[in-house]
Order: structure tokens, then C-alpha cells, then sequence
């Protein structure tokens, strides 16, 4: 007996929210270790690349970093079947931000994997010279964080919560707290980066508190809840042959 087109559009659908939540969740397993444990030798100490050095702590946290790039990347695209039915536009715009705050991150990675390769082989360079490139390069990571995570982050709230809160397919007081979070987020960050604001400030964790939470409860609710009923899941399903056929 065939499946109903509907019924079996209803369980992919299912798979879909629980899969981008899962990934939602790996990235905050991967990127709060990196951060606040794992990185903290090489981002903390100015020195790191002359002493003797927490090498293999540094790498795992990169590691971690990377995962966190890929898991980023994994959203967009696994929530873009769904997400397209309600604007392709910014469903495209979703996936573009997060393959550039997957790739900023990455960048930030390999400048301290080029910390740890110059405390391990200083290729004959005097203490002064290494200490500054060592503090450069983790300067330049410092930069990533603030535009990958901090303003790209920003605007993926902006481009998914839009899309999320017009779709109700999750709870709107959900979206609502990336839309709100989001330009305090953008704006926070671009002030740090021009060296009017630091992380530590108010402005910085006042900004920072409605991203983490709108991130996290988005991906608790659709590994655990899925989609909610919504016009762009339950309309009229159109069977695979006949998009094939009118592709042709």
C-alpha cells in the first residue's frame, strides 16, 4: 500500500527539526569548552608560544572549534528544505551566514594552531619576535570571535528568527528573543571591535543573555518537539515525481 504523500512529508519534517537541533546543541557541547577551558592557556597567557605550553590542550580546543564551524554549517542546510517554503530568500541568506561565521571561526583556529607550531619549532627566531607574532596571531582570533560568533551570530538571528517567528513553527516567544538579542548583539560587538566597548562591559551580557537563550531553547524545542503545526508544513503536500516532471 502507498504512503500518503502528507504522512510521509510529515515524518521527514520530524527528522528535519530534530536533526537541526541536535546540531544547534553540538555547538554549544563544542564551542563553551573551547572557549572557557581548552583555548584559555594560548588566549590567556602572552608568553604562551616561549613557555612550555599546554599543546595538546590548545589542539583539542581547536578540534572543538571546527566542530562547532561544521555544526554551524549543518543548520542552515538541514533547515533549508523546510525553512525555503516560507522564504527561499532568506533561507539562502541563513545558509550563506553561517558558511561565513563557519569560515571566520576557521580562520581564528588556524591562528592558534600557528601559536602552538611556533612554540613548537621557532625556526631559530629571537624571544622578541616570536612573542609578538605569537601575540598577534592571537589577536587575530580575538577578531574572529568578535565577528564570527559575535557579529555573524547576530545576523543569523535576525535572517532565522525572522523566518522562524513568520512560520510559527516554533513557539514566537523563541524567535523573538534572537530578534530582540540580534542589532544588541551587532551593535555590542561592532563597538568592541572599534575599541569602545570589551565583553565584560553591561551592554556586552545584556546583549549576549536573549542569543544564548533563543540559540538554545530553539534547539531543545526541535529536538525534543519538532515543528509545530504551520501552513508551510501542513499545506497541500506536492509528491517528489511531480516536481521532477515540472523541473523537465
Amino acid at each position: 500500500m502507498a504512503v500518503p504523500a502528507r504522512t510521509t512529508q510529515t515524518s521527514r519534517d520530524r527528522r528535519t527539526a530534530r536533526l537541526g537541533g541536535v546540531l544547534y546543541l553540538v555547538t554549544f557541547a563544542a564551542s563553551i569548552p573551547a572557549a572557557f577551558y581548552f583555548l584559555d592557556p594560548v588566549l590567556g597567557d602572552p608568553g604562551y608560544v616561549l613557555g612550555p605550553g599546554a599543546d595538546t590542550r590548545v589542539l583539542v580546543g581547536g578540534l572543538l572549534d571546527m566542530v562547532n564551524a561544521l555544526a554551524c554549517i549543518g543548520t542552515a542546510v538541514v533547515l533549508f528544505r523546510v525553512l525555503k517554503r516560507q522564504s527561499e530568500t532568506l533561507a539562502i541568506g541563513f545558509i550563506t551566514s553561517r558558511v561565513l561565521e563557519a569560515a571566520i571561526i576557521s580562520v581564528g583556529v588556524v591562528s592558534l594552531f600557528a601559536v602552538v607550531a611556533l612554540r613548537q619549532d621557532p625556526a631559530g627566531a629571537d624571544d622578541a619576535s616570536l612573542t609578538a607574532a605569537g601575540t598577534a596571531l592571537v589577536a587575530v582570533r580575538d577578531f574572529t570571535f568578535h565577528v564570527g560568533p559575535g557579529v555573524m551570530a547576530g545576523v543569523n538571528a535576525l535572517l532565522l528568527g525572522t523566518l522562524m517567528y513568520r512560520s510559527g513553527l516554533v513557539p514566537r516567544a523563541i524567535p523573538l528573543m534572537g530578534l530582540i538579542g540580534a542589532p544588541l548583539l551587532i551593535a555590542a560587538k561592532i563597538a568592541t571591535i572599534l575599541g569602545v566597548n570589551d565583553d565584560s562591559t553591561v551592554w556586552s551580557l545584556a546583549a549576549l543573555a536573549p542569543i544564548f537563550l533563543w540559540e538554545l531553547s530553539l534547539g531543545l524545542w526541535l529536538t525534543f518537539k519538532g515543528f509545530r503545526p504551520s501552513p508551510i508544513t501542513t499545506g497541500p503536500a506536492v509528491p517528489h515525481v511531480e516536481l521532477e516532471g515540472a523541473a523537465r
